[in-house]
């Protein structure tokens, strides 16, 4: 095991026994500040999974068996801990998603249940503005009403990036259904696609 590995495996130990002390220590202790370090765990968390797929992937397991471990298919964890290879340059390609992806994601959505379609279709990339006119959009939101009933909420947004582009994919709740928001950004924050899916087609 690395120094890097073990030292943040370390530093994670002391900062959640901090936070596992807490409710004894409580008078002393900002809520606020426990946010924080909880956020602080959760960051060094995702550094040190990185460096373990990382080092089980240089112990020559596949992405199938790190998936496995970790309950996703192996495009799933590939997607966020490989290091693909632009086949046009040969260089590494861009891994990280458009900053604050989530929340443009919850924008559109919004958008949409409140039948705002010309602040939806004001995102949409120049592909997007030529094949899907406002009515197109407001007719495609019946349609999903007339099979699951009014919208009543999303729940959290999962990124990933791939290629050039920022994927998102929001589970909607409707009164009678269940649906997915896959929403694509450009880097420019532009939309490059929107669908609502099946859940069971999302997870494909």
């Amino acid at each position: 095991m690395s120094d890097s590995f073990s030292e943040t495996g370390q530093q994670l130990h002391r900062q959640l026994g901090q936070i596992l002390a807490a409710p004894v220590l409580r008078g002393e202790h900002d809520p606020l500040g426990l946010v924080r370090a909880a956020r602080e765990v959760q960051d060094g968390a995702e550094l040190l999974m990185k460096a373990a797929v990382r080092q089980a992937r240089d112990a020559g397991r596949t992405w199938q068996e790190i998936g496995d471990v970790l309950g996703v298919t192996r495009q799933a964890v590939f997607q966020r801990y490989g290091k693909p290879i632009d086949p046009r340059t040969g260089e590494a390609m861009n891994t990280i998603a458009l900053r604050d992806a989530d929340e443009l994601a919850r924008t559109v959505i919004d958008d949409l249940a409140h039948a705002r379609w010309s602040d939806v279709s004001a995102r949409f990339d120049a592909t997007m503005r030529e094949r899907l006119t406002d009515e197109g959009l407001a007719e495609a939101w019946a349609y999903i009403a007339g099979l699951a009933g009014a919208y009543e909420n999303h729940g959290d947004t999962e990124v990933v990036r791939a290629g050039d582009f920022t994927t998102t994919n929001t589970p909607l709740s409707f009164e009678a259904g269940d649906f997915v928001a896959r929403i694509t950004f450009r880097d420019d924050r532009t939309i490059a696609g929107l669908f609502i899916l099946d859940p069971d087609a999302a997870r494909r």
